[in-house]
């Protein structure tokens, strides 16, 4: 192995486009450490790798502040990414070298903080809602009333446990929801009928894929060590 694919292999990145998990596994278990969510993981290790791979799979730590100004400049003016999307980038890059690496990427010239702006919000009237609605069915449909009659957001809604219905008291809990906080919400009298046979459907489903040795769910943090079968229980 040459000198250019030690430094690709060290950060991650093996000879061909697959990454190699070694820096971003690194990242990973920084980002889990801090309770960071599997959305926010995801992002960062993106980020990095593709900034690995525009600087021509240098390894981080012969780079610093002109590399990082230099690729935010790129998705700026080349790839004409949003301020958000500018932000989380940097956030990201800022993640790996002070958290992960723990060194001092230094300056990052002529790159400002990227401000959003301001806009209006959109709502939609009820009738505009309702009118959706009609055009859903199956799942789609159940997620789209949550997140309308329960202010959930798309990804809150998607990884709602069994557990966390509570059809007598008409709540949902909300585990770990933005910032890392839970709350409680209701459960729309509206959604219930529809919501309880589809709970029918997947609790048959999961007795089938527990006869095949499957029906299995990622459960919290250490969780599955103190309850094993936590992650093949139906309530999860």
């Amino acid at each position: 192995m040459n000198s250019t694919q030690n430094v690709a292999a060290s950060a991650g990145l093996g000879s061909g486009q697959t990454p190699e998990p070694r820096l971003l596994d690194r990242v990973r278990e920084t980002v889990r450490l801090r309770h960071y969510s599997r959305r926010t993981e995801e992002a960062y290790a993106t980020w990095i790798r593709r900034f690995i791979v525009f600087h021509g799979k240098r390894h981080p730590s012969q780079m610093g502040g002109d590399e990082i100004g230099g690729y935010l400049t790129y998705l700026a003016m080349d790839r004409k990414v949003s301020a958000s999307t500018q932000n989380q980038a940097l956030s990201a890059l800022l993640f790996l070298y002070r958290q992960v690496l723990r060194i001092d990427p230094g300056t990052v010239a002529h790159v400002p903080h990227a401000h959003s702006p301001m806009r209006v919000p959109v709502g939609l009237s009820v009738d505009e809602v309702r009118a959706v609605l009609d055009q859903l069915t199956g799942i789609p449909r159940i997620v789209v009333a949550l997140l309308y009659g329960a202010g959930l957001r798309l990804q809150e809604s998607l990884e709602l446990r069994v557990k966390d219905l509570d059809f007598d008291r008409s709540q949902i809990v909300v585990r770990r929801g933005k910032g890392q906080k839970d709350r409680r919400t209701m459960l729309p009298t509206s959604v219930k009928a529809q919501l309880t046979a589809h709970l029918g459907d997947v609790r048959r489903q999961h007795h089938c894929d527990l006869t095949e040795g499957l029906g299995r769910v990622t459960v919290p943090a250490a969780l599955e060590r103190k309850y094993p079968n936590a992650p093949t229980e139906w309530s999860w």
